[in-house]
């Protein structure tokens, strides 16, 4: 309790020299708990609106299915029968079937992916309900992404050609009918959204699918033919992107964080060449030398323990207001090809602030360790007349 209250004095006593290091250090703090905040509420929401529009709580995949390799789809399905149509008809599962195909907008072409789905869906939030038949023309929809890249629009018809399982090609008109707008690009970005009776029918593949949206009732677990991906899997990339994001931004947030230490260790090196009288007298009264280097020590602890009550008097408000109101994205960011929404909601757990927490308060006793070992090598005597080598 001494210590501390030496500590303190000393500290406070210093001045501007003290409140220039707290100022700099409360900032690396604020700066941390910001970023790591942006990032993880990128991920929440990231995670949110892939689970909302594209993953439900798992799928189940035909084994010949992969997402990054189009020419698999030739093979890539197979009939709803015995458990899987079971599930099916339970509402546990929807499926989806997905082949290739060519529309024809304006005096061009555009390869896409054509998924067919169930109109009465619920396990996500597409609006599949859109997907009514028709008897001249093909309903379809598509997402805002793919409609500014083909310069299409609500009502427009157009060519679309396609090949059924014998490889024949065919084509017949489609109406855009819906122009939906979602956070995840993995659903929008060259694909046509069809009824799944129709796309069935147009192939020739009745009652077959590519792969199951799993609901919340779907206990996990593959079923037969078809393998389960959970959630884990699904959302690996995000996972990856994140983890590579905080690992860049990071860079930034420690450069901060060394300036400010860096400023503290001088003062260290400043205060044992300049107190050494000071240090000689706590000695010869009695305390030992590690004591006094505790006290030293503890000078630079408190910079940090300062620090954060600094940094919550302007940080708290500021940091709730972004959380409340967001951070604006431009519509550049669409064509990152990430799930990523409008507004970025930051997200401040517990767990992040006292992580940071103990990293100012840590890093900073650290830091003013090392300087003031040499205490513990002086001789008393000399310290008395000011002269530490």
């Amino acid at each position: 309790m001494i210590t501390l209250k030496l500590a303190f004095r000393n500290l406070l006593g210093a001045g501007l020299r003290t409140w220039l290091n707290v100022f700099v250090l409360s900032f690396a703090f604020v700066i941390i708990v910001f970023v790591n905040g942006l990032l993880d509420g990128w991920n929440r929401q990231a995670y949110d609106d892939t689970k909302q529009w594209t993953a439900g709580s798992g799928q189940l995949w035909h084994p010949s299915y992969d997402p990054y390799d189009p020419y698999c789809l030739q093979d890539a399905h197979a009939p709803v029968t015995g458990a899987i149509a079971t599930l099916v008809k339970a509402q546990q599962i929807t499926p989806v079937l997905i082949t290739q195909a060519s529309i024809f907008p304006g005096d061009g072409m555009q390869n896409v992916l054509l998924k067919g789905i169930d109109p009465a869906q619920r396990i996500i939030r597409l609006p599949s309900a859109a997907l009514k038949a028709a008897d001249d023309y093909i309903p379809v929809m598509i997402g805002k992404r793919m409609a500014e890249s083909a310069k299409l629009k609500r009502g427009d018809q157009l060519l679309m050609q396609w090949r059924d399982k014998n490889g024949t090609f065919d084509a017949k008109e489609i109406r855009i009918e819906e122009i939906f707008s979602a956070n995840v690009p993995s659903i929008d970005n060259g694909q046509v959204w069809i009824s799944l009776a129709e796309l069935q029918k147009l192939t020739g593949l009745e009652n077959e699918a590519t792969l199951f949206i799993a609901g919340i009732q779907y206990p996990g677990g593959d079923a037969g033919l078809w393998k389960y991906k959970d959630l884990n899997f699904l959302m690996k990339d995000i996972d990856e992107v994140m983890q590579a994001k905080k690992s860049g931004t990071s860079i930034i947030y420690l450069l901060l964080l060394t300036i400010a230490l860096l400023a503290i260790f001088d003062t260290q090196v400043l205060s044992v060449f300049r107190r050494q009288k000071e240090i000689g007298t706590y000695i010869a009264l009695g305390m030992t030398r590690w004591k006094v280097v505790g006290i030293f020590t503890a000078e630079g602890a408190a910079n940090s323990i300062l620090a954060i009550v600094l940094g919550s008097l302007y940080g708290v408000p500021l940091l709730a207001l972004l959380h409340r109101t967001g951070i604006p994205l431009p519509e550049s960011v669409d064509s990152y090809g990430l799930s990523i929404s409008e507004r970025i909601i930051p997200y401040y757990s517990m767990g992040l602030i006292l992580s940071t927490v103990l990293l100012v308060v840590i890093s900073s006793t650290i830091v003013s360790f090392f300087p003031t070992r040499r205490i513990a090598r002086i001789n008393p005597t000399e310290a008395l007349k000011g002269k530490i080598q």
